[in-house]
This record gives C-alpha cells, sequence and structure tokens, in this order.
C-alpha cells in the first residue's frame, strides 16, 4: 500500500505546483478558444493571457490573481502614458452581492482612484472567482503598429462600500509593472522607471548626502581639525561650508518630500515624515546659530555651545535614522544601503582615529603644563579645551 500512496500523493503534489504556472490554466476567451499567450507575470502571484487581433488593434485579455483575503479585489490594466500606476486605465474585480463586479479606474494620478471611464475602448468586460482567485476578461483597443504596451497589476485586502482597501507597499506591489509585447514574443519588466519612484530616488540621495554624509563630516571636521594650529582658521571654514551645503540639499530634499506627500493621497509614511520635518526644523536653527553666536568671552556663550552642539548631534541621530527608514520604503538594489552603510563605517573609522589623536594632543599638552591651549579661534588666546565640540 505505501509505494501507491506515495505515488498517488507525489502525483498530486507535482499536479498542485504546476497548476500555478499559466500553461496549465487551460483559460478560454469568450468564444471558448485559448488565448494565443500566457505569461506568469513576476509579482503577486498573477497571470496573463493575451491574444493580439492587429486587424482591429484589439487585445483580448484575461488576468488571473490570488485574493490576498476572501474579501480583496485585484486589478490589471494598461498604462498609454507612463510605466507606473499614475495615468494607467485599469480594471478590478471584486466580489459584491455573491457576484464578481468589475469596474473601470482612469487613474489621473495617486490621489484620483475612483471608478471613472477609460481613455480607450474596452468592451467584453466581465470577472469570476475560481479557487482562490479571480479573474478579469476584457477585450481593449490598442495603439494601431505598436508592438508593445505598458501593463500594471495590484492587489488589495479589502472592499468597503464600492470603493477599493488601500494595498500593500511592500516589494511585489511596487515592482508590479512591466512591458507586454502583443505578439507574446517577451513580457518583461518595462526597465523604464516612472515619474515617481524617479521623484522618490531624487528625494532619497539628497537627503543620504545631505544629513547622512555632510552633516556627520562637518562636524567631524569642527570637533577634530581645530586642535591642530595648522588647520587654523581653515577648519571654520570647512565646517561652515559643509553645514550650509548639507543644508542648502537637505531643504531640496525635504522639499521634494514635501511635494511626494501632496501628490500621493492615501500613502502616508507618518514617521518618516515627521522625522525630516524636524530634521529641516533643527537645521534651521543651526543655520540662525551662525548668525547669533556671542563672542567668545561673552558671559552667555556656554548656552551657546551647549545649544549648538545638542541640536548638531540630534541631526547627526535623526538624519541615519531617517535615511533608513527611506531605504525601507523606496527598497533600491541592495548596493545602494550596502554603499551607504560603508561610507558611515569610513566616517565613523575616521572619527575615532582622530579622537584618539586628539586625546593624544591634549594628553601631552597637559604633561608638559602648557600655558598655551590651542582655542581654534585665535592661535591660542583665550585658553579653551579643544574637545567642547
Amino acid at each position: 500500500m505505501a509505494p501507491p500512496l506515495f505515488l498517488l500523493l507525489l502525483s498530486f503534489f507535482a499536479a498542485t505546483a504546476s497548476s500555478l504556472t499559466c500553461t496549465t490554466q487551460k483559460v478560454t476567451d469568450a468564444a471558448n478558444k485559448l488565448y494565443s499567450n500566457c505569461a506568469d507575470l513576476p509579482a503577486l502571484d498573477s497571470f496573463l493571457h493575451w491574444t493580439h487581433d492587429p486587424a482591429n488593434a484589439s487585445l483580448a485579455v484575461a488576468f488571473v490573481a490570488a485574493l490576498p483575503s476572501p474579501g480583496g479585489w485585484v486589478s490589471w490594466g494598461i498604462n498609454p502614458t507612463g510605466t507606473g500606476m499614475a495615468g494607467a486605465q485599469v480594471l478590478a474585480a471584486y466580489k459584491a452581492g455573491g457576484a464578481v463586479t468589475v469596474k473601470t479606474f482612469d487613474l489621473k494620478s495617486y490621489s484620483d482612484i475612483v471608478p471613472g471611464k477609460l481613455s480607450f475602448e474596452v468592451w467584453g468586460v466581465r470577472g469570476e472567482e475560481l479557487n482562490g482567485t479571480m479573474r478579469i476578461f476584457a477585450t481593449v483597443k490598442v495603439p494601431e503598429k505598436e508592438g508593445s504596451v505598458n501593463h500594471v497589476w495590484q492587489v488589495g485586502p479589502s472592499v468597503a462600500a464600492g470603493r477599493l482597501g488601500k494595498h500593500e507597499f511592500g516589494p511585489a506591489n511596487l515592482n508590479s509593472k512591466g512591458t507586454l509585447s502583443l505578439n507574446g514574443a517577451q513580457t518583461t519588466d518595462s526597465g523604464a522607471v516612472d515619474p515617481v519612484t524617479v521623484k522618490k530616488n531624487i528625494h532619497g540621495i539628497l537627503n543620504a548626502v545631505s544629513w547622512g554624509v555632510l552633516f556627520p563630516l562637518g562636524v567631524i571636521i569642527a570637533r577634530y581639525l581645530r586642535t591642530f594650529p595648522s588647520a587654523d582658521p581653515a577648519w571654520f571654514y570647512l565646517h561652515v561650508g559643509c553645514q550650509v551645503s548639507a543644508y542648502a540639499i537637505g531643504v531640496a530634499g525635504w522639499g521634494t518630500g514635501m511635494k511626494l506627500g501632496s501628490d500621493s493621497v492615501g500613502i502616508e509614511y507618518s514617521g518618516h515624515r515627521n522625522i525630516g520635518i524636524a530634521l529641516f526644523c533643527f537645521a534651521t536653527l543651526q543655520i540662525f546659530a551662525l548668525f547669533l553666536r556671542p563672542m567668545k568671552d561673552h558671559k552667555y556663550r556656554y548656552i551657546w555651545n551647549i545649544y549648538h552642539h545638542s541640536v548638531g548631534y540630534s541631526i547627526i541621530i535623526l538624519g541615519i535614522i531617517n535615511i533608513f527608514r527611506g531605504f525601507s520604503i523606496l527598497n533600491p538594489d541592495k548596493k545602494w544601503k550596502s554603499t551607504y552603510i560603508v561610507v558611515i563605517i569610513a566616517l565613523a573609522a575616521v572619527a575615532l582615529f582622530l579622537e584618539v589623536i586628539t586625546w593624544i594632543v591634549v594628553l601631552k599638552r597637559k604633561s608638559n603644563k602648557s600655558t598655551k591651549t590651542y582655542d581654534g579661534y585665535n592661535n591660542g588666546e583665550n585658553r579653551q579645551q579643544p574637545l567642547n565640540i
């Protein structure tokens, strides 16, 4: 009995595994004919079957996707103007009142997700549910003499009063787009980057360079180079140059982030946003500190020092935390996160090395009982310990 039972179980699991490919689904069109082409889409456990008719520039499609939850929705569409969600002409299916409903959406922007007429002709629209999957059938008009179209697909967990619930924003959801070859030669990732992703990349690069590199570098310059008389006054101008440049770049990055937020209604990263606003406020305080700095012999100078140093170190800590939050949101190639980690480690190693050197210099001066401690401003007058930064 064991061998037959084993073979039966083996054949069952083999059949189950093979059913997860488009070629074993045997999906047919309205005329009960198999579609000419099919593809296992690279994200969200989804599949597409299609037949292109060049004679009337039409594309008959059947989109199949696993529901993320029993009350969820699935969607597929074509983007005639870009490669992402914004601008896509979408068909979305969900179950309502025991029957599958398919609605059309003209997604003019991320903030405008309501049913609307598509920008091209569509007919033969219907939907069905089968074994935990939802299927969308339709025929759409495509541009004549075009060999491919940009398509997108998505799944969501819920529908409330006819409104699609927000989908997840994991790597699979963000990568559910590609180029569909109408003749079936190839279905691939489009390779192009949509405008929103470009803005996200610019936002990330600006902020990584500002809060994550230039600000820490400016602090390192001020804390350690001032110990050496030969670095005066170059260290001060380098410090100011780094911090002012970091502020300018950071403001640009902050502005792109606020613009992304305003253009993405319903998509919120509250922690990342709040830290970004705090960084902008602290950095602005640091810029004002440059103009409000008392003279060294002023009785309130020590209060200014506490304020300046505390805000500066807070910027570094919050900046690095927010950069890694940004990595988790943007999900770039691993090499970018690894590169930034290497940069941070290098800055930390330089700071540790200079910390050791600085203490050696300070202790040596104390052992020699020097009365001309260099204070970083006027070659030794008005004694000041070098580690007050």
